[in-house]
């Protein structure tokens, strides 16, 4: 069984690799009912830089780590792509899909964690 806060950590340098920004993860372990244990949720600029965030997530974990995501969802118009890790769940969003659909309101009694952008 793959260790989760290293999958988590993985997750979050592929997407810094591709620039993903307003990176946050939500630890939902605590939380009745809820789909995984742990969001990790970005942002990108474009459909290319969604595509690239998670293309680069599925390598990346892939190749250092040797799992494949159980599930993915959003590639056709890469507003909003899911990758479901069963235990952690990655949503890369173009950031006005990100502020339309409000994901952390439906999540706001998570602990949630900010990751700094890299510069």
């Amino acid at each position: 069984m793959l260790q989760k806060q290293a999958l988590i950590e993985k997750i979050v340098e592929a997407i810094q690799d591709t620039k993903g920004e307003d990176i946050k993860i939500f630890d939902l372990s605590n939380i009745e009912n809820s789909v995984a244990e742990t969001f990790i949720i970005c942002s990108g600029n474009s459909n290319t830089q969604v595509n690239a965030i998670a293309g680069n997530v599925e390598k990346k974990v892939r190749n250092e780590l040797k799992e494949t995501p159980w599930h993915v969802e959003g590639t056709d118009n890469a507003l909003w792509i899911l990758m479901d890790y069963v235990s952690v769940v990655v949503h890369s969003f173009q950031t006005q899909t990100r502020d339309y659909y409000e994901i952390e309101e439906l999540w706001g009694d998570a602990k949630i964690t900010t990751i700094e952008d890299v510069l």
